[in-house]
């Protein structure tokens, strides 16, 4: 069991509002992935991509964050890191390379419906129909947005999309279990799972792709925007999201990544974006908004009744100390996130 953060590890404050508002940034900024890769990257190597992505961002971040991990961190570091950026990008460009864009970002929508669901199991948490009704309307939503009508669907990538978007949501949820360990902060937490998700990935690059392509000033400026920006400023803020709001109102912030793919395809591709498609955004929208108010859930029996409750949605600007109940803090430790998909991180 670790200790929550020590006041002071993270310096950034602001009410729920702007909590919610940085942890929104990053689904919102892997939305740019899709664009990035198709019109600034050399092609045929999405691995080299989510490579560069990962391990140089996360060295950095660990510079920035002067902290290695200690103990039982070093394994939970490596865990995380596979779960949330080592694995989930292999699974998601193999759903990317079998099936169309729009399924495949249909399939990473289903994330939020699997951390509600773990949430009960790892977290304690009570199971919110509420909560799974409206992931279902975010699911609906986004594939409203995304799927064209000649969708073809095969079962290895559907399998693997499937398995991505549950890895990430059981990383997701250990993260928030777990929590960061005293005085560590969210940019030195996310360069340690930047870096093992990074390291995880190098062999696996070196055996599906090879030597690393040409690169020109065009691919240059990709890359450094995934990894600076899509990978070590985006994680940080999104780790640090997961620990201070309540873990299934981060999840649905996720559906924004495919949201922001599709306007920028409208807006810089030419792709449109008929009354259907129009329809999906506003249910997918309705989804993340209603995802961030609080509510009470109905634990299941036998579980227990830790429910994210309005005075865990209603966090103060600090992050707390630790409390007799860990369970009903944000941000407390114990008890208690893509290569040319859309649907990617």
């Amino acid at each position: 069991m670790t200790t929550p953060v020590t006041p002071g590890a993270d310096p950034v404050g602001g009410g729920l509002l702007g909590r919610t508002a940085l942890t929104a940034l990053a689904p919102a900024v892997w939305g740019t992935t899709y664009v990035v890769t198709t019109e600034l990257l050399p092609p045929g190597h999405p691995l080299f991509a989510a490579l560069l992505r990962a391990l140089p961002a996360g060295l950095v971040a660990v510079a920035i964050g002067r902290a290695l991990p200690r103990g039982a961190w070093w394994g939970r570091a490596a865990v995380l890191g596979v779960l949330n950026i080592g694995l989930l990008f292999p699974l998601l460009f193999v759903a990317a390379e079998r099936l169309p864009g729009g399924v495949a970002a249909t399939l990473g929508a289903v994330q939020p419906l699997g951390v509600a669901l773990l949430a009960v199991v790892v977290l304690g948490h009570g199971l919110s129909a509420r909560r799974l009704a409206w992931g279902v309307a975010g699911v609906v939503g986004v594939g409203l947005v995304v799927i064209g009508p000649d969708a073809a669907f095969d079962a290895v990538g559907i399998a693997a999309g499937l398995l991505g978007a549950l890895g990430m949501a059981l990383g997701v949820t250990l993260t928030k279990r777990w929590g960061r360990p005293p005085g560590v902060g969210p940019t030195a937490f996310a360069g340690w799972q930047l870096t093992a998700g990074g390291l995880f990935l190098l062999p696996l690059t070196l055996l599906a792709e090879g030597a690393p392509p040409a690169v020109d000033t065009r691919a240059v400026v990709g890359y450094l925007w995934l990894g600076v920006i899509g990978g070590l400023v985006t994680f940080a803020l999104w780790f640090r999201g997961i620990g201070i709001l309540p873990v299934t109102s981060v999840a649905v912030l996720g559906l924004l990544s495919p949201l922001v793919a599709a306007l920028l395809g409208a807006a810089l591709l030419g792709e449109t974006l008929g009354p259907v498609q129009l329809l999906g955004f506003a249910l997918a929208l309705a989804a993340i908004v209603a995802g961030q108010l609080p509510g009470r859930a109905r634990p299941l029996p036998g579980t227990a009744t830790r429910t994210e409750s309005r005075t865990e949605s209603r966090a103060p600007t600090r992050e707390p100390a630790p409390s007799p109940d860990p369970g009903t803090e944000p941000g407390a430790g114990p008890v208690t996130g893509p290569g040319p998909e859309r649907a990617t991180r």
